[in-house]
């Protein structure tokens, strides 16, 4: 057990004294009630404890022998458990004590990132606020001089880890982009509160019901930010306390490569300009190239290529996980 460094910090700013409320804030952020849970297609869950490291234990450690208790001053022994339950949090937490003043106007006296942190503070009366992830929890607590305060702050907390699917296959974390909303009444994407999260990447949230928007990403080249595809999977999914829910999300696409001929079979024509159409004449995405490539999801899509002033069209197909060319020819103008 490691004592927490209690450094005595110069007084805060007006500013600064109001981080309490943002922190009260942070641990109340996604906890709206009356949220909806829909069924999706395409996605399965499974539960479990994997990921989220905890310890089994009835009671908190008490101070080592190392610690000294000065004159006026008393010992907070701070611990975290998942839900009412003994299993004490091992990792991701980050504790911050406020001692309270006048007026609510509270100072940040101490903070540690330990498991299980020991502060020697004065005697008095403290806020004390644990983030565990997007979840966090606020107790108050009263320091005597000369005692030992021990208590163990639970958090209806939970992990989620995204898995993406392509086929049998599983799809490399730089090549997924994950958005994490709370359901506000009928609109699943009411409230986002995370986004831009990878494939594996594990995910601390409070109990409560998320949506995942899940987006299948170009490869990237040239040093660029990967470009998100029309391939989006979305699925609803319920956090418990003290487990890791897995949301395995199956996108289905294929990579198509373009190119423009005068033969089948034959070598693509140099400076086309390519237009990709969904039936109903959504522009999907305009390319230039020789034979550009294109992620894209299952279904059925128009192509126009252009060179030479003159425009060419074809109709095409995509079956998951069948990469393949697609060839216009160029002996069949297309009328404007």
């Amino acid at each position: 057990m490691k004592l927490a460094r209690t450094t005595a910090l110069s007084p805060v700013t007006p500013l600064a004294r109001t981080r309490i409320v943002a922190l009260v804030a942070a641990a109340f952020l996604v906890c709206s009630g009356g949220l909806a849970a829909r069924a999706q297609s395409q996605f399965d869950l499974r539960g479990g404890g994997a990921g989220l490291q905890f310890e089994s234990t009835q009671q908190p450690p008490a101070p080592p022998p190392s610690v000294s208790v000065q004159d006026g001053s008393g010992v907070l022994n701070l611990s975290a458990v998942f839900g009412a339950d003994a299993r004490r949090i091992a990792s991701g937490l980050v504790w911050n004590v406020f001692r309270e003043g006048v007026e609510g106007q509270n100072t940040l006296v101490a903070q540690s990132n330990e498991a299980a942190p020991i502060f020697v503070l004065p005697a008095g009366d403290y806020v004390v606020h644990v983030g565990y992830g997007l979840a966090g929890a606020v107790r108050r607590l009263s320091v005597e001089s000369g005692r030992q305060v021990a208590d163990r702050v639970p958090l209806n907390a939970g992990g989620l880890r995204v898995v993406a699917m392509l086929g049998e296959s599983r799809i490399a974390a730089e090549r997924i982009s994950a958005s994490v909303y709370v359901p506000e009444g009928a609109n699943p994407q009411g409230k986002l509160v995370a986004k831009d999260l990878r494939a594996g990447q594990l995910l601390r949230l409070p109990e409560g019901t998320y949506h995942i928007v899940s987006t299948y990403l170009e490869a990237a080249t040239g040093g660029l930010s990967p470009a998100p595809t029309n391939s989006v999977v979305e699925a609803d999914v319920r956090i418990q306390p003290g487990r890791t829910t897995e949301a395995t999300l199956r996108h289905r696409a294929a990579l198509m490569t373009l190119k423009l001929v005068n033969v089948a079979g034959g070598e693509a024509l140099a400076n086309t300009a390519f237009t990709i159409l969904t039936p109903g004449g959504d522009v999907i995405r305009e390319m230039i190239g020789a034979f550009p490539s294109i992620v894209l999801a299952e279904g059925e899509y128009m192509a126009i290529a252009r060179r030479d002033g003159g425009a060419y069209q074809g109709a095409f197909s995509v079956r998951s996980g069948r990469d393949r060319d697609v060839e216009i020819m160029a002996r069949d103008p297309l009328r404007q």
